[in-house]
């Protein structure tokens, strides 16, 4: 497996995002990610996300838990010693998981090559209605390995080579009890005091700029909006107010490098008559913003990389006349050194001139 392919798929594991939870819905999750066999790459990687926004970093490269948010400097306020006991903790994970690859090789009948432990583990909490819903999830090489049913209170093994694990944890109860305690208040009162650090930003709202763009006259038109923040919107087609779900292609939402996020939802018009465009329009919905940002398909607004006719005569004029110009100046030039080679160079027969020209190279005649 390259390099690039476990970075992809350690960040599709990173971004896993719950797009349809309502406003007041608050997030608590922690990613690890061990690994094998990955050059240029730390053995272990801690990721930490509030409301799918990272606010803590610690890797086996580092050995050390570091903020990933400015807002994160208040949480010594309350705990002086939380930097060094989450740096303790993590240490202490990176050993567990190096173990835990080598027993899944051997469960796996794996040898060398790459291969990558992830856990991802956390809580979501309504600031409402006061529910909380945990998860604990472990994947290997990119599968579902085992995870934790908090209703049940018991382990899920969708593979064989898991039933083993889910049949020592289901009888350890004491840290079943421990994890359900850690789901049901712990979590959740961690969720309250990294929002409650975090308020200015995590729970503002920024509209996005919504622009029609189309490659060529013949693609998709898409929709794209970017700049939104939080990442709990939505974005769809209609047609004479109706929402479309033939013929539309929605896309994921994305990061942007400033925090802000971006999501486009393509439209194929090409059985659409072109005096039918104006009953479709693009509707753009932030989560706690009341008002929509609609956009009506119109051809004149859409932004394309294709050429149009007019310009394309502009600039076939413009190369003419330019030409045109140069010929003139070449002619112009050619006729004044004619001119000034009769008036100071005496005159030669016909026979002499193309020896006199090879025997004096140099001759300005």
């Amino acid at each position: 497996m390259r390099h690039s392919t476990i970075e992809a798929l350690i960040l599709s594991l990173l971004m896993i995002n719950l797009h349809g939870a309502a406003a007041v819905t608050h997030s608590l999750k922690y990613f690890y990610t061990a690994s094998s066999g990955v050059t240029n790459f730390p053995e272990f990687v801690t990721v930490g996300l509030v409301d799918d926004v990272e606010m803590v970093h610690y890797d086996s490269n580092t050995k050390r838990a570091e903020p990933k948010q400015d807002w994160m400097s208040r949480v010594t306020a309350d705990g002086p010693q939380y930097w060094q006991r989450e740096t303790g903790k993590f240490m202490g994970a990176q050993q567990v998981y190096k173990a835990d690859i080598e027993i899944l090789k051997q469960r796996f009948n794996q040898t060398g090559g790459v291969h990558i432990v992830q856990r991802m583990v956390g809580c979501e909490w309504d600031d409402e209605t006061n529910e909380v819903k945990g998860y604990d999830q472990f994947g290997y090489d990119g599968e579902d390995f085992i995870s934790f049913d908090l209703k049940t209170e018991t382990w899920i093994a969708p593979r064989q080579q898991a039933v083993i694990t889910k049949h020592k944890w289901d009888n350890d109860r004491a840290w079943i009890a421990q994890d359900t305690n850690y789901f049901t208040h712990i979590c959740p009162e961690w969720v309250k005091k990294y929002v409650n650090y975090g308020r200015s930003s995590l729970m503002r709202t920024e509209l996005p700029s919504v622009s029609l763009l189309q490659k060529t006259s013949s693609s998709p038109v898409s929709c794209h909006a970017t700049g939104f923040y939080p990442d709990r919107a939505t974005l769809f087609w209609r047609k004479d107010g109706e929402e479309l779900h033939e013929d539309v292609d929605l896309g994921e939402i994305l990061p942007n490098h400033d925090g802000s996020f971006q999501m486009s939802a393509d439209l194929d018009l090409s059985s659409v008559p072109a005096e039918d465009w104006r009953r479709y329009d693009c509707v753009f919905q932030l989560s706690g913003v009341e008002e929509d940002i609609v956009t009506r398909l119109d051809k004149a607004v859409i932004r394309t990389n294709e050429e149009k006719p007019a310009d394309m005569t502009f600039i076939i004029i413009a190369a003419v006349a330019l030409l045109a110009l140069v010929i003139i100046a070449v002619g112009g030039v050619m006729l004044y050194r004619n001119r000034n080679r009769k008036a100071k160079c005496p005159p030669t027969s016909d026979n002499s001139s193309e020896l006199s020209e090879q025997l004096n190279p140099a001759s300005k005649c």
